[in-house]
């Protein structure tokens, strides 16, 4: 009998409890729930575990406040954890308040689990990345972001509604930061490997690629009082499935790039294949000249952040 993998999330919140939730039920590993909250990931993964005979998911679910002795071992390690921007909030407040927060996650995820991969969903995910990086001293295959998978979802999720299919039908490709600065390829998107720009017109593509643009900004503003978590927690354990079953898939992350793209130094979202060791390979993709200003453009908004931190 093989030993269970470990994965550890890092934030309680609607993201991080909703990934517990999808990586139960999937029965990839064993999940620790971590948060400065007392007894909110207690009381989250006992709920949880008690859904497991109803579900019939057989994995250890565990709840921890600030204990990282119980995250020991971790195979794969989520980053969740960092506060969302409040009113009257600069950009540049809400980036150092959370690259502290994440650098002290790395610090105790570093101690315990020297071995881990990380998945960073942290926002600003690109600079969290950077922070994550730095800080682990990790190599750049055992730290990746979540951003790409969750983008190209929203946007199969549109594209399927406007062709009236299955969303299994459909492909999507978006490259870039997270966010407005974000590249969707409608021209590498594919429906039962169709050009999706065979088959819709190139107003109805816009209209989708600003709404895919805008994912993130258009349920904050329906909820009012939070944001996404559902399809962000289920991208976040999209990445980790692959990583641990090493399925060699082929999946948009946000990776350290070294001359790829032409772009160096830096973590921007490309087409990465997830295995066992994390970030196998980097696919680097021929782009025309404006797709590849687009990606220049997302690389230097997120070369801001990093100035502003220091990095």
């Amino acid at each position: 009998m093989g030993i269970r993998n470990k994965i550890t999330v890092v934030g309680a919140g609607n993201v991080g409890a909703t990934a517990a939730h999808w990586l139960a039920s999937k029965e990839l590993g064993d999940v620790v729930l971590m948060d400065i909250m007392e007894g909110v990931p207690q009381g989250k993964a006992l709920d949880l575990a008690q859904a497991a005979p109803i579900e019939g998911f057989d994995v250890r679910l565990l709840g921890s406040t600030n204990n990282y002795e119980d995250t020991r071992n971790s195979d794969v390690v989520i980053i969740t954890a960092g506060i969302p921007r409040k009113p009257g909030m600069s950009r540049d407040d809400l980036l150092k308040t959370n690259a502290g927060i994440v650098s002290n996650v790395v610090d105790q995820v570093v101690k315990y689990s020297p071995d881990a991969i990380l998945i960073v969903v942290s926002n600003p995910l690109d600079a969290m990345c950077q922070v994550a990086l730095r800080r682990s001293g990790f190599p750049k295959h055992r730290v990746i972001g979540m951003a790409g998978v969750l983008d190209s979802a929203r946007m199969r999720c549109f594209l399927a509604e406007a062709l009236d299919v299955s969303v299994e039908n459909v492909t999507a490709f978006v490259l870039g930061g997270h966010g407005d600065t974000m590249v969707p390829l409608t021209r590498y998107s594919t429906c039962a490997g169709i050009p999706v720009t065979e088959l819709l017109s190139k107003d109805q593509l816009d209209a989708i690629v600003k709404r895919t643009a805008n994912g993130g900004a258009e349920i904050v503003g329906l909820l009012k009082t939070g944001s996404a978590y559902y399809a962000p927690s289920a991208a976040s354990v999209e990445m980790t499935e692959a990583i641990l079953k090493d399925k060699k898939k082929i999946l948009p992350c946000a990776a350290y790039l070294e001359g790829e793209y032409g772009i160096n130094g830096l973590y921007v979202g490309v087409p990465c294949k997830l295995g066992t060791r994390g970030l196998e390979q980097i696919i680097e993709i021929n782009l025309t000249a404006e797709e590849r200003i687009a990606l220049q453009k997302s690389a230097a908004s997120v070369q801001e952040l990093v100035n502003v931190l220091g990095l």
